[in-house]
């Protein structure tokens, strides 16, 4: 009985611990509870060029690896005297619906400041573009500044040009179909010619420490009450 009693014991020391893999860049990114299989960290990281991920015991441990990475990025982005790290973000609930914007400002000096608005009824992209705006109309002119956004439709429509065709084309897209927020189009490309603006995107709820400190402003926002109408959106 003690013979087959210690086989039983050796067996189940030999059961892998449970391990929580942080992906900090990958073909998806975040905290996977598995290594092998088509929702596990490797298929997210084998062939992967500069794939940085690393395994913890537990998911607090993977959570903060996370957070530090992405704030010791932020910091060596701001902390080199040369510009000014901004993070934007902007929902609506139920879209349309009651919506806000957030925005943290990251200074080459180490000091921080956010940002953030309420309306009573707009849309996801136009809180969007109003979380960029509030950010460039509070910073000074002269600054380089780096701005981060989740949003696909405001960093494509600058970098891949399209705000400008639909501009030339007289607010119409290449469909001849309107353009939509032009309200607001029209106050951001003002605020670009302006300053010295590079848009970058990041990945939403993906960890990123300030883009989630963006989304908890938005909410902030909504949540304060007084909301502001949003004169600009038409239902």
């Amino acid at each position: 009985m003690a013979w087959s009693q210690g086989c039983i014991d050796r067996k189940e020391n030999t059961v892998a611990k449970k391990k929580y893999y942080a992906v900090r860049k990958g073909r998806k990114t975040g905290i996977f509870d598995q290594w092998f299989g088509p929702n596990g960290a490797q298929i997210n990281v084998t062939g992967f060029p500069g794939a940085e991920f690393k395994s913890f015991p537990t998911r607090a441990e993977a959570e903060q690896f996370l957070r530090r990475m992405d704030e010791e990025n932020a910091a060596e982005e701001a902390g080199d005297n040369k510009h000014t790290t901004v993070f934007t973000d902007g929902g609506a609930v139920g879209n349309p619906g009651p919506g806000g914007y957030g925005v943290v400002v990251l200074f080459p000096d180490g000091q921080r400041k956010e940002l953030c608005g309420g309306y009573k009824l707009t849309t996801n992209n136009r809180m969007e573009l109003m979380g960029c705006i509030a950010a460039l109309e509070a910073l000074p002119s002269e600054a380089p500044i780096v701005l981060h956004s989740d949003s696909r439709y405001l960093v494509d429509a600058v970098s891949k040009g399209w705000v400008y065709a639909w501009q030339k084309r007289g607010w119409r897209k290449a469909n001849g179909e309107p353009a939509l927020n032009v309200d607001l189009w029209k106050r951001l490309l003002i605020l670009l010619g302006e300053k010295n603006v590079a848009l970058k995107w990041v990945k939403g709820h993906a960890g990123n420490v300030w883009n989630e400190r963006c989304d908890q402003l938005v909410h902030e926002a909504i949540r304060k009450g007084n909301l502001e109408t949003d004169a600009g959106y038409v239902g």
